[in-house]
């Protein structure tokens, strides 16, 4: 178990490392750094296809391909390939303690079927040149794992669950699918490079309901900056995304306010409380500064890294809201704990 544990904390902490850096890459327009996969021009990295890099950079300088974009995308595959070692160990790990019931090994199990598909999503956003479809769902893989890991090592930490009304239990649950839809709207907002088609704020582009063209903003299978007949997708279009991003922030925001309120009046719940207002607080500033600032890079990766905060804080408070722990399970988990003592 001890060894478990810790594979558990080290994947969680280098899937967070692969979701912010993955949208570093993104944001610094080097998702096709290297335009093939697994490897970049058929080698194991930049430096052994530096020939063809440059070559292709000396014909077109302001193309997509550079030695840095290249190295930029190429630790990416190296930390997500790492970090999917990882998961198969954590799984195997899971098996052979299955019988113990701080380990969910069905559920480590199934983590190494979202990896593959994540694999397979990160080649197809290469090969597929940066569809957004592809890309939207490869982020949405990335914050599946990371949840999926965080919901693993709290169980098996043996973090305390508490006892909640009904209605703060809903609420939390609420909140969550509500923040895992913006996730999803700000990572199309993000794919379709719609984040500056509103550069005013709380107006888009002076009115509280621009023009928008929301068919085919909303069109899932499509190029990138094209509608499904193969027209240029238009600042209309561009202007729909962006804002259904800000309507969304607007109810998730709400929500997690409305939570945060509850937990900071419930005994023992204060510190969930004030660690989620902080962050949706930080999230909603991050936000404004973005459009305010015209999307600097450092600043739309800290709102990417501001979600992955949200998503781990909302895992682990819906977490310790379901106390529901049949009492055969509970007593199991006391014939372990005396177990791992009497031998510690």
């Amino acid at each position: 178990m001890p060894l478990y544990r810790r594979l558990l904390v080290v994947a969680l902490a280098l899937t967070a490392v692969v979701v912010v850096f993955g949208a570093y890459v993104r944001l610094s327009d080097a998702g096709l750094g290297c335009p093939d996969w697994p490897g970049c021009y058929g080698q194991i990295s930049p430096h052994h296809a530096a020939d063809d890099i440059n070559a292709i950079y000396a014909a077109n300088p302001q193309g997509p391909v550079s030695a840095p974009k290249a190295w930029k995308e190429m630790i990416h595959r190296y930390l997500a390939g790492t970090l999917g070692l990882l998961i198969l160990a954590i799984a195997a790990r899971a098996w052979r303690c299955r019988s113990h019931p701080a380990v969910a090994w069905r559920v480590a199990a199934a983590l190494v079927g979202v990896v593959v598909v994540q694999g397979l999503l990160g080649k197809w956003t290469v090969t597929l040149l940066l569809k957004p479809a592809i890309v939207t769902a490869h982020l949405i893989g990335g914050l599946t794992t990371l949840g999926l890991l965080a919901w693993l090592a709290l169980r098996a930490h043996g973090v305390v669950r508490d006892e909640s009304p009904r209605g703060a239990v809903v609420l939390a649950r609420l909140a969550f699918v509500l923040l895992a839809g913006q996730i999803v709207l700000g990572g199309w907002t993000s794919t379709n490079y719609a984040a500056l088609a509103c550069a005013d704020f709380p107006t888009c582009q002076g009115s509280l309901w621009p023009t928008a063209d929301y068919l085919n903003a909303f069109h899932v299978v499509r190029e990138l900056g094209m509608t499904a007949d193969g027209q240029t997708l238009s600042l209309a279009a561009l202007t729909a995304i962006h804002w259904a991003h800000r309507l969304g922030a607007l109810l998730t925001g709400t929500a997690l306010i409305a939570l945060g309120w509850v937990l900071l009046r419930r005994q023992g719940t204060q510190a969930a409380g004030f660690l989620l207002l902080g962050a949706v607080s930080l999230q909603i500033g991050l936000g404004i500064a973005n459009v305010a600032l015209g999307l600097p890079l450092a600043l739309a990766v800290a709102h990417n890294a501001g979600a992955v905060v949200l998503l781990l804080v909302l895992v682990w408070i819906n977490y310790r809201l379901r106390a529901m722990q049949a009492p055969a399970e509970a007593g199991r988990r006391r014939d372990y704990a005396r177990r791992e003592n009497a031998f510690a």
